[in-house]
């Protein structure tokens, strides 16, 4: 058996350990508001409810590692107390995974990650409409473990108002747990899908996704797309050139010329086998 004595090794390689061994984790979908009212939304998987009466919920978006900085979350919540927690389901996990990535501050991860801004009843910041579930949250604590790369910074947050999507209600008008197809964190790049199993989305750390916003219109409002389709097409950082899409359709000549709505689903198929590159080159063919 592996023994470790947490100080004796990185920060990182200890991270890695924590997140692989606790696992699944569920995933608070924060949404916050700095003090110039400028939205951020980003997932945190260091969460969980701790209480019904009140109801009380805590995540923590701790320090980064790399670099020792705070994210915007605990900035915007240490200003403007208030956050609504969107839960991830299935449907949504691949622009959840967009929105992770460090964008600059001002950036609007709702438009970035191609969400719909809904307006909460009781706080400032805004909920995920396509969220099944929304939690809108006053912070009622902020405990910070401690000043170093990795620390914890565990908000603790009250239940004021709560939204369900009707569609994942049961005859009694509970949550079925089928119905809400639930994903949660894992290690690595890995997630867990409640209902089916483990599955992968590599992890935005190092690059910038363009974003669902900078899709082309045609191709954002496609009838065949769904919002994790477009998710991963926002995730790539740089559009096939003119040329990448030419030497393409010389090697595909069967998808030149075809009608929109074929075209959607053949990119779909690339995307379903996790081939981003050619879904773009086949949307992009004239």
């Amino acid at each position: 058996m592996l023994s470790i004595n947490p100080k004796e090794i990185t920060t990182g390689k200890l991270h890695g350990y924590l997140l692989g061994a606790i696992a699944p984790r569920p995933i608070a979908f924060a949404s916050t508001i700095n003090q110039n009212g400028t939205p951020n939304l980003s997932p945190f998987s260091f969460f969980n409810v701790f209480g019904s009466n009140p109801p009380m919920m805590i995540f923590s978006p701790a320090r980064r590692v790399r670099g020792n900085t705070t994210k915007h979350t605990l900035q915007n919540v240490e200003k403007i107390k208030e956050v609504v927690i969107n839960v991830v389901n299935y449907d949504i996990v691949q622009q959840m995974s967009l929105s992770s990535s460090e964008y600059p501050e001002g950036v609007n991860e709702f438009e970035k990650a191609g969400f719909t801004m809904l307006p909460s009843d009781e706080v400032k910041p805004f909920r995920v409409a396509e969220s099944p579930v929304q939690f809108e949250c006053k912070v009622t604590d902020i405990i910070y473990t401690g000043t170093e790369g990795g620390a914890g910074n565990l908000i603790v947050c009250e239940v004021v108002k709560i939204h369900i999507h009707e569609a994942v209600l049961d005859a009694d008008g509970m949550i079925d747990q089928h119905k809400i197809d639930l994903v949660a964190r894992a290690g690595g790049n890995y997630y867990s899908r409640a209902r089916e199993g483990f599955f992968e989305i590599p992890k935005p750390v190092s690059t910038l996704g363009v974003g669902v916003d900078q899709i082309p219109s045609t191709i954002r409002n496609s009838t065949v797309l769904t919002g994790n389709n477009l998710g991963m097409l926002g995730n790539i950082t740089f559009l096939p050139t003119e040329q990448d899409v030419d030497n393409f359709a010389k090697e595909h000549p069967q998808f030149i010329g075809l009608e929109m709505v074929k075209k959607h689903t053949f990119a779909q198929q690339y995307l379903d086998n996790n081939d981003l590159e050619s879904a773009w080159k086949v949307l992009l063919l004239k």
